[in-house]
């Protein structure tokens, strides 16, 4: 059965990962999984470089993820990607029983203002993908509550939204949004549009400082709502959280240790509450970033009920 099937019985929970680009990190990857997998996510997916740069790597987490017993479900970029270099990745993703994927356009190299590809756009590729596959790939899409940063208006967005649905696309796997206002209002947009595919929403635990701005302004544009901007602000640490390691091996050692230490508690809860707000609004699915940890994200499953262990 399709995941976009199942959306229609229950609510998903699922799990991001990304391609460890050390030795190390690849050798402990089984370990996170094999954690995650207590909670039986219905898929597991994985990054994808641009350009298809840690293809190799990618693969061979999807097969971790198929070996442990959940679907892979690989993202796709058409970064740097001509038409027969797609069809030749997504012959060998199908002959190594990956058959699940996110597609996407994929950030811009740097200093490059096109995807220097055959496609332009996400939606050129669900095409593509249909037309040379039809059914043998279930496609997810990105859906951006906030509207895309290169999009010229939420609308415009929503209408691309609605392109890559009647291109052939399964179900969308939003970007992260810390906005529930905007968040509801978007999930009403996208349904008056003529939208009917199911929502799986993607979900950033808040753990660290450095990394939720880095999320929040590098990428995505996203707003943090007063409550994550006031959590940050209660636990700020000088002279800025991306330098926060300098205070290391001075007096401050333990107030930063209980300053981070105290941020992530409350991040956690903040975290458990966004979900709350996601259930209770009837999405179809939660799709936590796992980070390639499984300890904090463990917990919020745990103390959220999202899973109950028998």
């Amino acid at each position: 059965m399709k995941l976009s099937e199942k959306m229609k019985e229950k609510q998903l929970l699922s799990f991001e990962l990304f391609p460890p680009k050390t030795e190390k990190g690849m050798a402990n990857l089984p370990g996170t999984i094999e954690h995650l997998m207590e909670f039986k996510p219905e898929y597991i997916s994985c990054t994808y470089g641009a350009g298809g740069g840690n293809v190799g790597a990618n693969r061979e987490v999807c097969q971790m993820i198929k070996k442990a017993g959940s679907i892979p479900v690989t993202h796709f970029t058409v970064i740097k990607n001509t038409k027969e270099g797609i069809r030749e990745q997504l012959d060998q993703y199908l002959e190594e029983g990956v058959d699940h994927m996110l597609a996407l356009r994929g950030d811009f190299p740097m200093g490059e203002t096109s995807t220097m590809g055959d496609f332009d756009y996400a939606t050129d590729l669900v095409k593509f993908v249909r037309d040379q596959y039809g059914d043998k790939f279930e496609i997810a899409v990105a859906g951006s509550p906030e509207g895309h940063i290169s999009c010229r208006s939420l609308e415009a967005d929503i209408a691309v939204l609605k392109q890559k649905q009647d291109n052939g696309a399964d179900y969308i796997m939003t970007q992260l949004c810390w906005d529930m206002e905007q968040f509801k209002y978007w999930l009403d947009a996208i349904r008056k549009a003529g939208v009917t595919m199911p929502v799986d929403v993607g979900v950033m635990p808040i753990l660290d400082q450095a990394a939720t701005i880095n999320m929040a302004l590098s990428r995505n544009g996203c707003v943090m709502d007063r409550e994550l901007s006031r959590l940050i602000s209660r636990h700020w640490l000088f002279p800025n959280p991306f330098a926060a390691k300098d205070a290391e091996g001075k007096p401050f050692d333990l107030f930063y240790d209980k300053k981070i230490a105290e941020f992530k508690e409350e991040g956690i809860e903040y975290t458990i509450r966004q979900i709350d707000t996601y259930r209770a609004l009837g999405v179809e699915g939660i799709h936590l970033y796992a980070l390639n940890k499984w300890k904090d994200v463990s917990e919020i499953i745990n103390r959220s009920g999202l899973r109950t262990l028998v």
